[in-house]
């Protein structure tokens, strides 16, 4: 007795095609230029050591008139202190900056990282005497800023109270009690300007729905 099989060839694919469908894709071009950015600074910083790491990617006061001043103003997001460091910051960059990529768009992301860094650069040159490195505001920003994600006209979600609450608390209680090495104040101000950036955004699209609606 002879038993047929019906074979469906659609599941079986040529050479060309299954790679053409595993393609690697680039998704989030800021976020993983960042990262790789942030990575290469380190690789560099292991073979030209802390001189190399200190003049170029660490935010501190120096001089009106020194041109490296201005240039680490945005630099010093790209320094780690060791792999730790590093890896701490870009897991959870790479978690949310995918997404909060997408939402709002790789140059309205790229705008929002720059003016974190530059207010925390700032800040830090003008009210301390100590260097600033890595992205730890950025992260924050990028947490508080996920939190609007979900913002809705008349409505304020829960998870922003609770993300605002936690981390005013966490990082105010960290400040007091722990003597440590790393920068609250960069956790705080990258957290107020990822609420900042968060609102203006809703309230811009707010805006421009209400445009919208008059002129139609």
């Amino acid at each position: 007795m002879v038993i047929l099989y019906r074979i469906d060839t659609t599941l079986f694919y040529d050479k060309d095609d299954f790679m053409n469908r595993s393609r690697i894709h680039y998704n989030a071009p800021v976020t993983l230029t960042f990262t790789f950015l942030a990575l290469g600074v380190l690789l560099l910083g292991e073979v030209y050591g802390d001189a190399f790491i200190n003049y170029l990617f660490v935010n501190f006061r120096t001089s009106l008139a020194d041109p490296m001043q201005y240039i680490r103003l945005f630099s010093y997001i790209l320094g780690h202190g060791s792999w730790e460091h590093f890896s701490s910051n870009f897991l959870l960059i790479l978690l949310l900056g995918p997404m909060l990529e997408e939402k709002y768009g790789s140059k309205e992301l790229i705008k929002m990282i720059l003016i974190t860094a530059f207010v925390t650069g700032v800040i830090n040159i003008l009210l301390f005497d100590t260097g600033l490195i890595g992205a730890s505001g950025i992260v924050f920003m990028l947490i508080l800023l996920s939190s609007f994600s979900n913002v809705k006209r008349g409505h304020i979600p829960l998870t922003l109270v609770i993300v605002g609450i936690l981390f005013i608390g966490k990082e105010l209680t960290t400040a007091v009690m722990v003597k440590d090495n790393i920068s609250q104040m960069a956790h705080v101000v990258g957290g107020i300007c990822g609420a900042i950036l968060g609102g203006n955004r809703v309230n811009r699209i707010k805006i421009k729905k209400i445009k919208k609606h008059q002129g139609n």
